[in-house]
């Protein structure tokens, strides 16, 4: 009977990781190398967005990275995003992560990666773009309660210099053209900043590749058995 019941109760767990982080579980042994990670909706950080928000915690995708990162059952991490963006410091926080993996790791935006999702897109090993998605890139915006103080704009300057030093260090857009469309007036109603299309952020630099999950998959395996090759060279057997 238990035997029988582990298959069952294995199914529930991966319906219930979904339901409730919206992500699949880490791979067990005999399973997939490849572990998959969703960023979807909008990035929730420290406030609790509304129930009726499609959104990603990040205090649930933090530990997800490091059980990826410690689990010698996966080789690389494909992290598909379609996210309006969100918080700007869980943001930065999600894409320090990434960034600091020492797996190989793609990011494929399907759909969107807006605001802040732009320096997650970007902060892999590997960058791909479907060619209908978009990227918006646009100045800090303050939510809340903002006092007219010279303190809260230099904060805000600051912030938006973080920003703007990760994209530009984890991708080839320089910082004058990355700036160039955050500042750009005309495009967007009513605001200021640039929807940047699929073909359009491999030509800034900002993403390497147009392509979806083939794509991605593939090089994500060619990262792989580089990296595996590398350690064989050095005479590290895995």
């Amino acid at each position: 009977m238990p035997d029988e019941q582990q298959p069952e109760n294995q199914t529930k767990a991966a319906l219930d990781a979904i339901q409730q982080l919206g992500q699949m579980n880490v791979p067990a042994v005999n399973e997939s190398n490849i572990f998959c990670m969703t960023i979807v909706g909008q990035i929730e950080g420290h406030m609790v967005l509304p129930p009726q928000n499609k959104t990603t915690k990040y205090e649930h995708l933090i530990p997800t990275l490091v059980a990826a990162e410690q689990n010698k059952n996966i080789d690389g991490i494909l992290i598909i995003l379609n996210t309006v963006g969100g918080d700007v410091e869980a943001g930065l926080a999600i894409a320090e992560m990434i960034a600091s993996l020492t797996k190989p790791t793609v990011t494929v935006v399907v759909g969107g990666g807006h605001s802040i999702g732009v320096p997650i897109a970007v902060s892999s090993t590997y960058s791909i773009i479907a060619e209908s998605a978009t990227m918006t890139i646009h100045p800090i915006r303050l939510n809340g309660l903002v006092i007219g103080v010279p303190q809260t704009f230099e904060y805000m300057e600051k912030m938006q210099e973080r920003v703007v030093r990760f994209v530009t260090s984890h991708s080839r857009i320089t910082e004058s053209k990355f700036k160039e469309l955050m500042f750009r007036t005309g495009e967007l109603n009513r605001d200021v900043g640039t929807p940047v299309g699929g073909l359009d952020a491999v030509k800034y630099g900002l993403m390497d590749e147009v392509g979806g999950i083939g794509q991605a998959l593939a090089k994500l395996n060619r990262l792989i058995d580089d990296g595996k090759r590398s350690l064989e060279a050095e005479g590290i057997k895995q």
